[in-house]
């Protein structure tokens, strides 16, 4: 008798203290089903990174083709295009993890299309003239380079680099590749305001 009266007691104090909870956490809410000023607590450090913004698909696709991980960039790209379009900058980062996939005619129409998108995008200019010497057509890829040194305005040593080889290639048909003499064409990418090597497979 008296463990059933206790049993009962204690069921009877959970049940208060369940609905003085639910008082409380009725209170916090406004009528909106947000908690009310009074218990949000305070604010975060004006310094802190805002979650929507903390990581950028094309942030970190340029990250993970600096690191060789290519087939993770184009899957990161891929998440923004999601977010950003298919904007140029976007566009360019597919076709450049192309062209280190060996896909190199996906390559060349994702990178044709960067151009399309924004005629003055000079990564673009120039992954375009890697992949088209890859594909063994330095007339072309000489002009497309020429293209992109002029628009950088003879800024980076890495095109000024690229047009060179093409010069030698077109003036000299028997002039050995650059990967037979341990060399490559390399390609570029926008971040921070500069043009960056990305790393040769």
């Amino acid at each position: 008798m008296r463990s059933t009266t206790r049993s009962r007691t204690q069921t009877s104090d959970r049940l208060r203290r369940g609905a003085v909870l639910v008082a409380v956490f009725c209170t916090a809410c406004s009528a909106s089903g947000t908690l009310s000023p009074a218990y949000r607590g305070l604010p975060a450090p004006a310094d802190a990174a805002h979650p929507a913004t903390a990581v950028d698909g094309l942030v970190v696709g340029h990250r993970l083709m600096a690191a060789g991980e290519y087939d993770l960039a184009l899957k990161a790209y891929y998440r923004a295009a999601a977010k950003h379009g298919l904007s140029a900058d976007v566009l360019s980062g597919i076709g450049s993890a192309n062209l280190r996939l060996g896909r190199l005619g996906q390559a060349e129409t994702q990178l044709r299309r960067a151009i399309s998108a924004n005629a003055r995008f000079v990564p673009a200019w120039n992954n375009l003239g890697v992949v088209l010497m890859e594909k063994g057509e330095p007339g072309e890829a000489r002009r497309v380079f020429e293209t992109a040194f002029a628009l950088d305005s003879g800024r980076s040593e890495d095109i000024r680099r690229n047009l060179r080889l093409a010069i030698a290639k077109t003036e000299n048909p028997d002039y050995d590749s650059p990967r037979n003499q341990g060399t490559t064409f390399e390609l570029v990418r926008r971040g921070e305001g500069r043009y960056l090597l990305l790393a040769p497979p």
